[in-house]
């Protein structure tokens, strides 16, 4: 599948980087500047996603925002029936306590991922409030899961794919529609692209 051109690239690097400098100054507007703020980026693209966040943030208030990745492979209602989980490891160097965590994720469809991220959040301690950022909203909402900060919204079929290809992981940086295969998973670029 490697060679073949995406159906449409929804975002090109550019877009996603204006995206995530825009979610950083409604971040810092909605939470009236960074204190207690803390960063969680959901593994393997959201927590490539919070650190251009914190980069962001950085820039405009001069701050190093705590920024911890969340690895939410195990607590997913389908991890067994799915597929083996590659092994991530969960780094949040910091305690959630009394902060106000801003989730991150790139592509929100389900609500599943995000649901599985909250209990993660949870059984690691006890935050004020939780937020959530994702770059793309696709639609298609299987739990009552609302997204507070949007790059985009991008209405997509279930028989499309949305993917972030990230230059770190991927060597370039656009958001991609394709046609999914039958029997492929929906979701994000599988590390090292496809």
């Amino acid at each position: 599948m490697g060679t073949t051109s995406p159906k449409a690239v929804i975002m090109d690097e550019t877009a996603v980087n204006r995206a995530m400098t825009r979610i950083a100054h409604e971040i810092l507007e909605r939470n009236e500047g960074c204190e207690d703020l803390a960063l969680v980026g959901i593994v393997t693209r959201g927590d490539l996603l919070a650190k251009k966040l914190a980069e962001a943030i950085k820039e405009i208030e001069g701050v190093d925002v705590p920024l911890g990745s969340l690895d939410i492979s195990f607590y997913r209602d389908d991890y067994a029936t799915n597929f083996a989980p590659a092994i991530h490891a969960t780094n949040i160097p910091f305690s959630v306590d009394g902060k106000r965590v801003v989730l991150v994720d790139d592509i929100l469809y389900t609500g599943r991922t995000i649901r599985a991220a909250l209990d993660a959040v949870m059984d690691l301690g006890r935050p004020s409030r939780i937020e959530l950022a994702v770059l793309v909203d696709r639609g298609h909402r299987e739990l009552p899961i609302s997204p507070d900060f949007v790059g985009k919204n991008v209405p997509s079929s279930h028989e499309e794919s949305v993917h972030l290809y990230m230059k770190q992981v991927d060597g370039r940086t656009a958001v991609e529609i394709n046609d999914v295969a039958p029997g492929s998973h929906v979701g994000s670029a599988p590390l090292g692209g496809e």
